[in-house]
């Protein structure tokens, strides 16, 4: 942007950060813009031809994506492994998927041509998943997006906007980064990535993790202010894009970005090291994962461990519900791959609106028929999951975490289907592990953390989730812009309902961790550690920074804050305690 005399104003956007670290280049504009879709009737006589001219483009897309397998498997480590998953993933949602199906549906019923129905389609799905408070959930809209658009381009003939050959140091800014086009970059020559949309969970941004490049997404107005060949800057800690910075501006963010190489290059030597409070306390750190191609990301991390591992990715985008046998191989995998490792993996925490045959979700998902519910609703799916996890147990240490547990009584029936499911699996001379997996409830509504005491006389361990407990507690949905600053961990009843968890755990002598945004946070580190939780489970980038956090301060001082914390009642100054404790030299450790 130029004023009047003709020189350049910085102009700051705020965004979501996505993948940490500073790039410093030019601007490459990237815009794949909107398709114009025609709509139209089909005659009853040409409905046949139009379903047949969808069939070809199906076809045509498959193609396209195998090819850019080929491009996938070049990439680095991670990378590879995730478009790996991911592009498997678009081939089944172009076979025989509910998409497909119900494309090939609307030209019948509706008689409109092949760019209606499947614009219309996609709308009806990804309206669906957006009904259901899940990021995770949300995220897979963009995938199913991104089918959607390689099939209208190929029944409209349109050519999609490659990437171009880049200048060195040359910053993406688009409108939506999809997967595939993150794949395509190289990341030696490319600073760093910003888009209008996508947000923590989408595929670019793990594409974008994976490859070590910064990125912001989810930037409003970037593209109508930014010039091919401006410089500017991409903060992906702090979630921030820079346009046309001053001297002063750009000389401090190569001074940040120096410091962070350089606190990179620390982090990463911290892998090998305990994580060992000063005063002696071993502190477990475990990787929360979605994605099988993030074991490389929890193995290059130093984490002892998977503490939770999400089960979803074995539901999504299928035509039907996965097999024992689907599941049973999949997560054999993992648990092999960490090695002998514990692996936590949750049952199914969704509602129905995306499984065929399941009862959908209800009026509002969050509050609805979903996770624990659902299963218990559907035990052919419960069993299923159990059988696939008991078998993978006999390939290595393996625990069951189930999600938005409430009572006794549903951790009782899933202990009872379990035993019955092994003995099942015994009849038929199959392999199990020699003591069946822990049973683990995670705590993340407030009846859960009220009931712990009762809850750790039926269950194996505890895991709480902060994000949904926090949620729950507060009643705020982060999502909606007008409440999401009142969304506050540190809220004194949130505290109460951690430290009655932790208490009941203690007393019942079973484990208990941290698996929600709290424990992959430094600032939070001291605070938990003095509540009585040990094990803390968080995405593989954050266990550096919380290593070296807890490797700096003593039990005894954390033990001491969280106290004077807990007798606290105004927010404001739990926050100012908990930021005291976290500048200052540790009063323990003298």
């Amino acid at each position: 942007m130029k004023t009047k005399a003709g020189a350049t104003v910085e102009i700051v956007f705020d965004g979501l950060g996505v993948a940490p670290g500073i790039g410093i280049g030019s601007v490459h504009r990237h815009e794949r813009g909107r398709l114009a879709v025609p709509e139209y009737r089909v005659l009853p006589s040409r409905i046949e031809a139009e379903r047949a001219r969808f069939a070809k483009a199906t076809q045509q897309a498959s193609r396209q994506i195998e090819a850019l397998g080929a491009k996938a498997r070049t990439l680095p480590g991670a990378a590879a492994e995730e478009m790996g998953y991911l592009l498997e993933a678009y081939l089944q949602m172009l076979k025989g998927s509910r998409l497909v199906r119900g494309v090939d549906k609307r030209i019948g019923d509706e008689r409109i041509n092949a760019e209606a129905a499947v614009e219309k389609e996609i709308a009806a799905i990804v309206a669906g998943l957006a009904a259901v408070e899940d990021s995770y959930l949300a995220a897979r809209s963009a995938d199913i997006r991104e089918v959607g658009n390689r099939l209208l381009r190929a029944l409209t003939q349109t050519a999609d906007a490659p990437l171009a050959a880049m200048p060195r140091d040359a910053a993406i800014l688009a409108d939506e980064m999809s997967p595939a086009d993150t794949a395509l970059l190289d990341p030696d020559r490319v600073a760093g990535i910003a888009a209008e949309q996508g947000g923590p969970e989408s595929h670019a941004a793990i594409m974008a993790r994976s490859l070590g490049l910064p990125a912001v997404l989810g930037v409003a107005g970037l593209l109508a202010k930014a010039e091919t060949g401006a410089m500017v800057i991409i903060d992906g800690g702090r979630g921030q894009v820079i346009l046309n910075p001053s001297p002063e501006t750009l000389a401090l963010y190569r001074s940040l970005r120096a410091q962070f190489l350089r606190r990179r290059r620390q982090l990463h030597g911290l892998r090998r090291l305990p994580a060992v409070t000063r005063d002696g306390f071993d502190i477990q750190l475990m990787a929360n994962i979605e994605l099988p191609a993030e074991i490389e990301a929890v193995r290059q991390s130093g984490a002892t461990g998977i503490g939770l591992l999400r089960s979803e990715f074995l539901f999504m985008n299928r035509p039907n519900l996965p097999d024992e046998e689907t599941q049973y191989r999949e997560l054999a995998a993992i648990v092999e791959a960490m090695e002998g490792k514990p692996v936590t993996v949750r049952t199914l925490d969704a509602g129905g609106e995306k499984l065929p045959g399941l009862t959908p979700p209800g009026a509002n998902p969050a509050l609805g028929l979903r996770a624990i519910r659902l299963c218990l609703r559907h035990k052919e799916l419960l069993e299923t999951q159990l059988a696939a996890m008991l078998r993978a147990a006999a390939h290595g240490p393996l625990r069951i975490l189930l999600p938005m547990v409430t009572s006794v009584a549903e951790v009782d029936t899933v202990r009872a289907d379990l035993l019955k499911v092994a003995r099942r699996l015994k009849r038929r001379h199959i392999k199990l592990p020699d003591r069946l997996p822990p049973l683990g409830v995670m705590i993340e509504v407030p009846g859960a953390a009220l009931s712990a005491d009762a809850l750790a006389q039926v269950a194996d361990f505890f895991a709480i989730g902060t994000n949904d407990l926090t949620m729950y507690t507060l009643a705020i949905d982060r999502a909606d812009d007008q409440v999401a600053h009142l969304y506050n961990p540190l809220h004194p009843a949130v505290l109460r309902l951690i430290q009655f968890t932790a208490e009941a755990a203690l007393r019942a002598r079973i484990p208990i961790s941290v698996c929600g945004e709290m424990a992959g946070d430094p600032r939070f580190t001291g605070l938990l550690l003095g509540l009585g939780i040990h094990d803390l489970s968080m995405a593989p980038i954050n266990i550096p920074r919380v290593k070296q956090r807890l490797r700096a301060l003593t039990m005894t001082s954390a033990t001491q804050r969280a106290r004077a914390i807990m007798d606290q009642h105004d927010g404001e100054r739990i926050v100012q305690l908990l930021e005291d404790f976290n500048r200052g030299a540790d009063p323990g450790g003298s």
